[in-house]
């Protein structure tokens, strides 16, 4: 990983080598200048994420240098370094003019070492926000999100809005939508986005074990805990955790994780201990919240707690105005990583991806075009290159339907429709979840049930 890079500027060479040799030694690479116009000149090609700088220097003095640092790369953090006279001016700096930091001489360099590590820290943040505005503006791609649609341009304000705080935020939306996708990137546009992301599925974890992934356990906690283990919030520890399918989440559990979102503490299975934790937590379901707490699978106060900002994602039939983009996007992508050569999408296939529904939306689009990059051994993505329940584009092929007896139960008819679905998708139950829109966990309990039925 490359070095973080700071410019110390002072017409005091003692002054700035000493400072430069004190903060390499921390493992940044430094570069340094007598005064505010050779820092002009070593910022453009130094590119450092943050500056320190004297305020008294000849020809552009350390206010004048903020000035145009701010002006020319905005993304830089600027430390003033000031005497007893310049103090108000220095404050001034700090709450109008956009300095990070201010030290008034002779400076503690421990106090130093922690407000530059949260200098970078934001310089870094905004540098990737310029980056994705500006990918945005020129793609209509946002990070790992790809839409031009009102609605996508909508989701990725909102995503810039709440990034730099650590409000908690809940992302609604079916399976496939790409609701991890917004988790990792407002992680990736946030101040923590050196620190760990964490994601949970809590539809995909035996409800016997959840209470250990996220709190972790003690040796001999409980039968087969031969070590102790860190949970999830402990692993996610300064940086974000991502508990998708929320309302999977055992209505017990969701208690003790309500209070360690309060407390911010957690205690490990057999522990009497409390381990402090500063997490950020992102949640997602693909129920509709509130119908979830009606159906008691919910809880209404742990609703209330994660769902400060609420980012609903639409299915993509609703924007299908960016299916050509995102098309084009994931061809390319797929491409590189199979090492084909970079396909195009016929403007037939194009019109077949239109019209389809996409039940299993952005995720269902992109197994399809990766189906076809594999295939396909020139260039072109044609209609022959995509899976064949692709070709009508809403109908149904004959060994996609099921003929079901009359009479016959309920449950014997949902057994029938769960077993076709697996041997559509190669038994790939995650798939199969998705397009009987259950919860992966549900659709286990279900096979579980017919293989005691069986046994019987």
């Amino acid at each position: 990983m490359d070095k973080a890079r700071v410019l110390i500027v002072d017409d005091e060479q003692a002054a700035r080598v000493g400072l430069s040799e004190i903060i390499s030694a921390w493992g940044y690479e430094t570069q340094v200048a007598s005064d505010g116009v050779e820092a002009m000149g070593t910022a453009e090609e130094f590119h450092p994420a943050v500056v320190i700088t004297d305020v008294f220097m000849p020809r552009l003095d350390g206010f004048g240098l903020l000035n145009r640092l701010r002006d020319e790369y905005p993304a830089t953090a600027v430390i003033l370094l000031t005497g007893q006279g310049s103090i108000e001016d220095a404050v001034r700096a700090v709450i109008e003019e956009g300095a990070f930091y201010y030290f008034e001489k002779p400076i503690n360099t421990r106090q130093l070492n922690v407000v530059l590590q949260r200098a970078i820290e934001r310089a870094a943040t905004q540098l990737e926000n310029t980056r994705l505005r500006r990918q945005l503006g020129e793609y209509g791609v946002f990070g790992r999100l790809v839409g031009n649609s009102h609605v996508m341009r909508q989701i990725y304000t909102t995503i810039e809005q709440v990034a730099s705080s650590a409000v908690s935020v809940l992302i609604t939306g079916e399976s496939g939508t790409g609701k991890e996708v917004v988790a990792n990137t407002i992680h990736q546009l946030s101040p923590r986005a050196s620190r760990p992301f964490v994601a949970i599925n809590c539809s995909a974890i035996p409800e016997s074990l959840m209470e250990s992934e996220l709190f972790g356990h003690e040796r001999g906690a409980f039968t087969g805990a031969i070590a102790r283990r860190e949970g999830c919030f402990e692993l996610a520890n300064g940086g974000t955790l991502f508990l998708d399918e929320i309302a999977e989440m055992p209505v017990m559990l969701q208690a003790k994780l309500l209070r360690v979102l309060e407390d911010r503490k957690v205690r490990r299975l057999g522990s009497s201990k409390e381990v402090p934790v500063d997490v950020r937590v992102l949640a997602a379901t693909n129920k509709d919240p509130h119908e979830a707490v009606r159906r008691l699978e919910l809880r209404e106060d742990l609703l209330y707690r994660l769902n400060v900002i609420h980012v609903k994602l639409p299915p993509l039939r609703e924007r299908r105005e960016d299916i050509p983009l995102l098309t084009e996007f994931m061809a390319k992508e797929l491409s590189e990583r199979h090492s084909r050569p970079g396909h195009v999408v016929s403007s037939e296939v194009l019109e077949i991806f239109t019209r389809h529904q996409w039940p299993g939306n952005v995720r269902e689009l992109r197994n399809v075009i990766e189906h076809a990059v594999v295939v396909c051994e020139g260039q072109r993505i044609e209609k022959q290159h995509l899976p064949p329940a692709m070709f009508d584009g809403s109908a149904l092929r004959n060994e996609d339907s099921i003929n079901l007896p009359i009479p016959i139960s309920l449950d014997e008819a949902e057994r029938q429709l769960i077993l076709k679905t697996l041997i559509k998708t190669n038994n790939n139950k995650t798939r199969a979840a998705d397009l009987l829109q259950i919860s992966l966990k549900t659709l286990h309990n279900k096979l579980k049930t017919y293989r005691e039925e069986s046994e019987e």
